[in-house]
């Protein structure tokens, strides 16, 4: 059989999803594309199920795991989180799976494959399979399609589970980030850094543009070519690399110039600009661009007000 022939056979899983959220229907949708066939989509809802059925291309829909055919290849859980070991706990308990030639995965980024641990007593190949990307729930599926296409995902699980998740992986045209179990919460932590904590992070520029008389909608017109070409930077190099501007050049009047304005303008934004710049401090020295002594009076100017009143207090 010709090795294209016999790469495209392997790749036709058949999948159940549970869980008719935006992940499991852009990624179900995804896997669709890609030669694969979704047997069942199971979701708390009967409208949810349909919607996400109808998404992927799959009539067998419903709001019972009894739904899921024997000849399932794949169960991948994307529920919320805290739904994750109930189900796993329903699907163990089902007598039409062959659990031996099944794989089971949740998406949950906080959860490792412990979690599945009663289906992988079975016999099945157990892993978690978190895409390290933002699905947000105001985007219909189709919008989304695109920025899931080619991404990472945090997996953990033993070896047979990890392989099949590179297999997964690869079929989603994307890689795995093997993820230590005892570390699972700090990588969901730095997956909202990326994301959520960025979100959060455009929310005080927009603010800050708006007391310039501005209008907030426009904004991210405005800071768009900052904003692009300081992601490009990074992408070429690294955090170190691309670290421009007044800290990086150990500019403390100018810097002290900005903790006035911020506090006299937008005093409630002065401790995320405080706690920024001096995270920009470090990552300054950690270029090598300023000296210790210039970090310590940069560090000095972000002091909150009433810190620096009780250390003008305590001075003898």
């Amino acid at each position: 059989m010709p090795e294209r022939k016999r790469k495209r056979r392997q790749r036709r899983l058949r999948v159940a999803i549970v869980g008719a959220g935006k992940v499991g229907s852009v990624l179900g949708r995804i896997l669709v594309e890609e030669g694969c066939t979704v047997v069942s989509v199971v979701s708390g809802t009967t409208a949810s199920a349909k919607s996400a059925g109808r998404f992927l291309r799959c009539r067998n829909n419903g709001t019972s795991l009894d739904a899921i055919p024997a000849e399932t290849d794949l169960i991948y859980i994307t529920t919320p989180h805290g739904a994750v070991e109930r189900v796993a706990q329903g699907l163990s308990l089902l007598p039409g799976l062959n659990f031996s030639r099944l794989a089971v995965c949740h998406a949950s980024g906080m959860l490792t494959a412990s979690v599945l641990a009663p289906l992988g007593d079975l016999g099945a190949t157990v892993f978690s399979f978190h895409p390290l990307q933002t699905f947000p729930r105001d985007f219909p599926p189709r919008k989304i399609l695109q920025s899931a296409r080619g991404i990472t995902f945090g997996v953990d699980g033993p070896l047979r589970g990890i392989r099949f998740a590179k297999r997964l992986a690869t079929i989603l045209g994307g890689r795995v980030l093997e993820v230590p179990p005892e570390l699972r919460p700090y990588y969901h932590a730095s997956c909202v850094v990326a994301s959520n904590h960025l979100t959060t992070l455009m929310w005080v520029v927009e603010r800050m543009y708006s007391q310039m008389g501005s209008r907030g909608r426009d904004f991210y017109r405005v800071y768009r070519p900052i904003i692009q070409a300081t992601l490009a930077n990074i992408e070429r190099t690294r955090p170190t690399s691309a670290l421009s501007g007044p800290v990086a050049r150990g500019g403390v009047e100018t810097v002290g110039q900005h903790v006035d304005i911020v506090r006299d303008v937008s005093p409630e934004l002065l401790p995320v600009f405080n706690a920024l710049t001096r995270e920009s401090v470090a990552l300054a020295l950690a270029k090598g661009s300023i000296t210790e002594e210039r970090a310590r009076q940069l560090l000095a100017l972000t002091v909150a007000d009433s810190e620096r009143t009780l250390m003008n207090l305590e001075k003898p």
